[in-house]
């Protein structure tokens, strides 16, 4: 058993540490984003949602920075879609920029 359902979570999670890492955000802006995303979420959002809201609160945490606007992320996952779509299953999806 592992702490990711996902590959997704286990990147995102990484993502957000090495930002921490590289000093472009802080632990402690981290924990207030993470903190509010998740004080947000509806009674629907349980334990099977956690890592949307960790998500959620990583992108606007880029954009709250200017290390990435919601117009950039949006480009970046509609490019993630379309790259799954069209790879076969079980391939590793390529993602072209």
């Amino acid at each position: 058993m592992t702490a990711f359902d996902e590959a997704w979570q286990a990147q995102a999670f990484a993502l957000a540490m090495l930002l921490q890492e590289r000093g472009l955000i802080t632990a402690a802006e981290w924990a207030q984003r993470l903190g509010a995303e998740i004080a947000g979420a509806g009674p629907e959002d349980g334990a099977s949602r956690y890592y949307e809201r960790w998500l959620a609160a990583l992108e606007r945490l880029l954009a709250d920075k200017g290390l990435a606007s919601p117009a950039e992320l949006a480009g970046r996952q509609a490019a993630w879609r379309a790259a799954a779509k069209a790879t076969p299953h079980g391939q590793p999806i390529l993602l072209r920029t």
